[in-house]
Formats: structure tokens, sequence, C-alpha cells
């Protein structure tokens, strides 16, 4: 174990000492990082090697998800995201449906030997976008604010919206194979939305008054202001779980209880969060090279491999194209919108849960298919976003697209992975 930290704790270091260099390169931190796994890991130095179903691992990747997805939830600002809502609403509300419903046709057609409600649990899992994996296309000042707000604003919001999701259908899966009930798992569903839902609203209320009682009495240490929203996260995770309620349902709506009571009071408070949230990724997808990715790449079959290209491929971008209907928006940025939807930690996290519920009998070909799909979006998205966001930008520049256009009134909220 003491190995492993020494380990860990050097590829943070080496990958500290050129972050600022590679910024805006085709050379990404999860490229890095997952690269970094693969050779530290079993199949290679055998350096780092717990088990997959390790608690560590679970712990480290249910911590990710709680502080990513309070995080995001609290910067909900619907006045202030007014002007750039059209698209986001469009790629959430219709996309993200789509998205869910052609990735459980092609795990039908493709992955046979997975039943109708295992292929939803999988289509779900891939459901989630994850901006950390091309951070160029939601950072550079050179795309419009619309484009990268609408992106960074999915990505945020969808891991959420995906956790009820992901739950019912892991519930109607169990029950196909007969390992519970079907009045057993709508007892789940309800319990763990449920309580989720109450220890969420309870946990962002306290979190909220600590900002806003006591911190406006200024009882609040300006350090211990930015511990507030990352205790809040945790205490609605872990009061939800006691309880018997999803974690991460509780972590969204603490966030954003927390963000809509606040509403701005106590300044920025989310710098200790993000720093948090970031390193914990970071730590995410060492693990995930090292442990995850390189058996699932053993397992990998050509038919595994099709369904993660077309995951990326046509099982995002159609729906995306559908949902823009009407918009107006040339092809150019339904495609650029339709490409960068990479997916990354949630669906790592979403694939661990899959396997801590050991009920489903082709369990190992979901998770072997989302970690190779999620192994090909670290690289793809993260090789094509810069060079892609600057041929975006050139061909705006000359051409224009009065959809996506800049016009001076946009109020632009910064989100995550956005620099103050």
């Amino acid at each position: 174990m003491h190995w492993q930290i020494v380990t860990v704790s050097l590829i943070l270091l080496g990958f500290a000492a050129i972050s600022r260099r590679i910024d805006g390169t085709a050379i990404t931190a999860p490229m890095l990082f997952t690269a970094s796994g693969l050779v530290v890991g079993a199949d290679a130095l055998d350096l780092f090697d717990p088990a997959a179903s390790g608690e560590s691992v679970k712990l480290l990747a249910e911590g990710t998800l709680t502080v990513v997805l309070f995080s995001d939830a609290s910067r909900i600002d619907l006045p202030a995201l007014r002007t750039a809502l059209d698209i986001p609403t469009r790629l959430l509300a219709i996309g993200l449906p789509l998205t869910i419903v052609a990735g459980l046709v092609a795990g039908i057609a493709l992955l046979g030997e997975l039943s109708w409600a295992e292929a939803l649990v999988l289509a779900i899992v891939l459901a989630p976008t994850d901006a950390a994996l091309g951070q160029t296309v939601v950072t550079s000042p050179r795309l419009p604010v619309k484009v990268r707000q609408s992106l960074n604003v999915e990505s945020g919001l969808n891991d959420g919206i995906c956790v009820p999701l992901f739950l019912v259908a892991v519930a109607v899966a169990l029950a196909e194979e007969g390992a519970i009930g079907n009045g057993h798992a709508a007892q789940i569903v309800a319990e763990k939305i449920g309580y989720g839902v109450v220890a969420g609203v309870a946990a962002g209320v306290v979190a909220a008054v600590v900002v806003v009682q006591a911190g406006g009495r200024r009882l609040v240490d300006g350090t211990w202001l930015q511990v507030v929203p990352l205790a809040g996260a945790f205490l609605a995770f872990g009061l939800a779980e006691a309880v018997g309620g999803s974690g991460f349902i509780a972590a969204f709506v603490g966030g954003a209880v927390f963000g809509g009571l606040r509403r701005r009071r106590g300044g920025d408070v989310s710098h200790l969060m993000e720093q948090t949230g970031a390193v914990l990724a970071a730590l995410t997808f060492i693990v995930f090279g090292a442990v995850l990715l390189g058996p699932a790449l053993g397992d990998m079959t050509w038919k595994i491999a099709v369904y993660g290209v077309l995951s990326l491929t046509v099982v995002r971008m159609l729906p995306v194209a559908i949902s823009m209907l009407g918009t107006g928006a040339r092809p150019r940025t339904v495609a650029f919108l339709g490409w960068f939807g990479p997916r990354g930690a949630a669906s790592i996290v979403f694939a661990l849960l899959v396997l801590e519920e050991h009920g489903l009998a082709h369990e190992q070909v979901i998770l072997s298919t989302a970690f190779v799909t999620v192994g090909l979006s670290v690289v793809a998205h993260g090789v094509s976003a810069a060079p892609l966001s600057s041929r975006y930008a050139n061909w705006l520049a000359r051409t224009g697209d009065e959809t996506v256009k800049d016009t001076g009134d946009e109020l632009e909220v910064r989100w995550r992975l956005q620099e103050q």
C-alpha cells in the first residue's frame, strides 16, 4: 500500500510539473493519468494493483462523483444562464433520452447476450458526458460563449439526471434476472430516490445556513468558508446512505438547494471543492488505467469495440442532431456539439456500481464495454479537442453561424474547469 501511495504521488507531481505546458495541446490530463495507470498497473510494471471491487476503489469513485455532483448542481443559476439555455435544454431534454434509446438499440443489436434491461443499464452508464476529457472545448476564448457554456452545462447536469434513471434500470435488470422481486425493486428505487432527495435537501439547507447566517455575521473564517460546500456534499452523501437513500441523488439535490438558497452570498466558496474534485478525478483516472482498463482491453471483442465506437459517434451525434432541429444551427456546429460528448468519470463510477450489485448475469460484458468506451473517449476526445476547436473557431471567423454568435449580452457563468 505504501508503494502505491508513492507511485500515485509521483504521478501527480509529474503532471503538476508540466500542467501549464500541455494546456491547450492534444495531450490532456485524463490521457496522461490513464496512461500512467496502465504503465504502473498489474499488466505492466505491477506497481499498483488494488482489487477492482476493493473498498478503496469504491470509496474513491463515490467521493469523486459526490463532489462533482454537488459542485455542478450548486452552480445552477437559471437567470444568469437565460441567454444560453436553449441549446443545453435541447441536449438534456431531447438529446439525452434519445442517446439512451440509441445505446439500448445498439446494445441489443451488437451484444446479443445482454437482456434488454442489461442493455438499458449499459446505455445509461455511457450516457453522461465529461467535459474534462476535452477541456479546451469548454475553456477556449476563441469559441462562442454559447457553445462553451452549452457543453459545460450539459456535462455538469446530465450525470445528476442519469442517477435516478440508472437506479431504476439496475432494479429492473435485477428483477428480470430474478435476483429480486418486482415489488422489492420498486421499493428499493422509491427509497433510494425519496430518502436521497430528503437527505439532499437537509444537507443543502444546513450548508446554506452556515454560509448565509454565520458567514453573514462574520462568524466564519474565510478559509473555513471554503470547507462548507465540501462538508455539505459529504453530509448529503453520508446521510442518504445511512438511511437507505442514494448518496448521489442527495449530493445533486443538496448542491442545487445550497446554490439556490445561498444566491452567491458569501462570495466564491467553490475553490476548495473544485481543487478537491480535480485531485479526486485525477486519482480516479489513474485507478481506471491501473485497475479497470487493462483487464477490459484483455476481454475486448470486436463487438465491444464496435459498440464503443458507435457510442461515441452515432449513438451520441444522431440524437444531438435531432435535438438541434429547428434552431437553424449549421451542420458544422451540430457536428461539433455532437462529437464533444466525452464519456469519463461518471461512467466509470456507474460501472463500478454495477459491479457492486453482483446480480446481473452479464455483468462482465457491461463492465468491459463501459471501460473500453471510456478508454476510447479519453484518447479520441483528448487528441481532437485542441485541433478541432481551432478549426471550428477559424471557420466561425470566416463564415459564422448566427445561432451561436456572441452578441455581447451573454453573461458567462463560470462552470467547472473554467479559471476565475
